[in-house]
């Protein structure tokens, strides 16, 4: 029988004094995977090897400091995300703001307490946990988003370029970061009920009929449902773009006929951002418009397709729209 692989997060010590790594050893090894380092050097070799989910470093050690371990982690892209916490005997204020501008999360200070040490660990690998779910979240729903644009002879790169015109619309029209950041985040499932619109329909290469078009407007209501109610704020704003992202202005819409400032800001916001990209993407049946093609489409349907100050916001928005086209432009 192979052995039970151990599972519990893996912590690496860095201190030169043999004494003081056998104290953190005996506070932390019931409840961790540890690892070892005397100098800074092999903290650089064994963090970037094993990837810890935490380190604990002194400051004081020859050669290269605790401090200068910590900058190289941080230059690291491999090791960046690591947390580090100091154990030291430097308490000074001065001395703790040295290190958390090198980059540690905490700071700790010898002679250390056992319940502080364990308690400070846990805490941080807690954060680290959520930071870790959130990132899995967001992956998800990109995914999801791409899923739905490569079953309509999209290309992943669509949902990309419209989630971060929306964010960009959504700070010039005066909003702030936590709102267009979760815009961005949301705007990707804008057309996941796609998934549920048959593919004769879907990949149709010629006009739809009025049976087909309706089925073809239910993927709205189908992508509200796929992604259901949530106490989640960023779920709450995707299952509304997606409801109402085809809404307009003037009311002729769907799936509601909301006019106005009725159709929620976010399904606004985005409306613009994905006809723009639709516009100036090539795709098996169209060519790509030029952005002053696109931009003219636009100005002529403020008040009618769009939210016409929104609209004119997104006009005067050119230079920073043509930089997000050109780093995430297709490349066949």
């Amino acid at each position: 029988m192979s052995p039970i692989e151990d599972t519990r997060p893996c912590l690496l010590l860095v201190d030169d004094e043999p004494n003081n790594l056998q104290v953190l050893r005996h506070i932390l090894q019931d409840h961790y995977r540890l690892l070892f380092a005397r100098d800074g050097e092999k903290a650089l070799q064994l963090a970037a090897a094993s990837r810890p989910d935490l380190i604990l470093l002194d400051v004081m050690m020859p050669g290269m400091t605790g401090l200068e371990v910590c900058r190289q982690l941080k230059q690291n892209p491999q090791t960046a995300a690591l947390p580090v916490i100091f154990v030291t005997a430097l308490s000074d204020s001065k001395d703790e703001a040295e290190g958390f501008a090198a980059g540690a999360v905490d700071y700790i200070s010898k002679p250390v307490s056992p319940p502080i040490v364990l308690a400070r660990v846990r805490t941080h690998l807690s954060l680290v946990r959520v930071e870790e779910l959130v990132e899995t979240r967001l992956q998800i729903i990109q995914r999801l988003g791409r899923a739905a644009e490569f079953k309509d002879n999209e290309t992943g790169l669509h949902v990309i370029r419209m989630s971060h015109y929306s964010r960009l619309l959504a700070l010039a029209a005066g909003h702030g970061e936590r709102f267009a950041d979760e815009l961005l985040n949301a705007a990707p499932m804008h057309d996941i009920g796609k998934i549920g619109i048959p593919d004769a329909i879907l990949l149709k290469p010629g006009k739809l009929d009025a049976d087909e078009w309706n089925i073809m407007r239910s993927h709205a209501e189908i992508g509200s449902r796929i992604i259901g109610e949530d106490k989640s704020s960023l779920l709450q704003m995707a299952a509304t773009i997606a409801l109402s992202h085809h809404e307009r202005w003037d009311g002729t819409g769907y799936p509601q006929g909301l006019q106005g400032e009725a159709i929620p800001l976010a399904a606004r916001i985005v409306a613009i951002a994905d006809v723009f990209d639709a516009l100036t993407s090539k795709r098996p049946y169209k060519h790509a418009w030029t952005v002053d093609e696109a931009f003219a489409l636009i100005a002529s349907e403020a008040g009618k397709h769009f939210d016409p100050a929104l609209a004119a916001c997104f006009l005067g928005l050119r230079a920073e729209l043509e930089a997000i086209r050109q780093r995430w432009q297709e490349t066949v």
